[in-house]
């Protein structure tokens, strides 16, 4: 389908369209100091995000809770690792609401580091996040962007049971790339875990996102989407995979501004709700305006 726009190349230096200056430090500084005096992490800064001085300077920030260290080693991401973190800390639900309304939050976005070493997978702190966010803010969006629980439905069910708007689970990349991506996670295992959280909840949002740019073929681009459709999934995010470190996997290719509006037109086609496709698109990025869009396509 879109094999004319793909050119498997070796990229030799970051494209301009991926380039996003630096321009608010000092609303990035003025959270992150609320976010230390809390204890509080985001994936914004843990996974090296290129949006970060743009959604701190909107007044948005994505948490990330469970601690900072996670006990899985993917090849994409930057977060710290460890294979056993120090337990949860129990005063961070309250934190995170409380920082949440500092920041007079509409749509709080909650994701978390892989606990594989808890019994739960970190569900049960999840949930209680989750309902110490909807006590404070009763009228805000919650997004839940969990890990895979191992698989446990169990898990994901306590999750769901707190009572997020959206349930957000991402696949990451195609399955023929799981080995070398994700090399402790399942393709089957995270649709799975989506299939789920629509059945369970059927009235629920579910989303997931997958990045461009570490060796896939488009034919398996159209798979995965195809996979996700089946699976109900609602929203899909689709961004170009940047080495946040020395340590992460190389870029196979810079994927062209194009070539990811092909990919929304492709999945609107496909039946999604909302098809968030660009260079610069992460999972939770503009998280707000999506929810809002979705839904009114509900």
């Amino acid at each position: 389908m879109l094999e004319t726009l793909v050119q498997i190349q070796t990229p030799a230096r970051l494209p301009d369209w991926l380039r996003k200056p630096d321009r608010h430090h000092e609303s990035v500084q003025r959270i992150r100091q609320h976010l230390r005096g809390l204890r509080l992490h985001t994936v914004c800064e843990s996974a090296r995000c290129p949006n970060l001085h743009e959604c701190f300077h909107r007044g948005t920030a994505t948490f990330m809770i469970l601690g900072d260290l996670c006990t899985r080693g993917c090849g994409f991401c930057a977060v710290p690792k460890a294979k056993t973190p120090p337990p949860p800390d129990p005063d961070e639900p309250a934190n995170v609401a409380r920082m949440a309304a500092l920041l007079g939050l509409r749509h709080v976005v909650i994701t978390s580091v892989n606990r594989d070493d808890l019994p739960d997978g970190g569900a049960a702190h999840f949930a209680r996040t989750i309902v110490a966010v909807r006590r404070r803010l009763p009228h805000a969006r919650i997004e839940a962007l969990t890990p895979d629980f191992c698989g446990n439905l169990n898990a994901v069910a306590a999750v769901l049971e707190a009572g997020p708007d959206i349930f957000n689970h991402n696949v990451e990349t195609v399955p023929r790339l799981y080995r070398r991506v994700r090399p402790q996670a399942r393709y089957e295992q995270s649709l799975e875990v989506l299939r789920f959280a629509k059945q369970r909840q059927p009235d629920r949002l579910t989303k997931s996102g997958l990045m461009l740019g570490l060796g896939e073929q488009p034919a398996e681009v159209e798979a995965l989407l195809h996979d996700l459709r089946a699976a109900e999934v609602d929203i899909v995010t689709i961004g170009q995979y940047l080495q946040p470190t020395r340590r992460n996997l190389p870029v196979a290719r810079y994927v062209e501004p194009a070539e990811f509006e092909a990919w929304r037109r492709y999945g609107l086609a496909l039946g999604f709700r909302y098809v968030w496709s660009g260079p610069l698109v992460r999972s939770s990025y503009m998280a707000d305006a999506i929810s809002e869009e979705a839904g009114a396509r509900a």
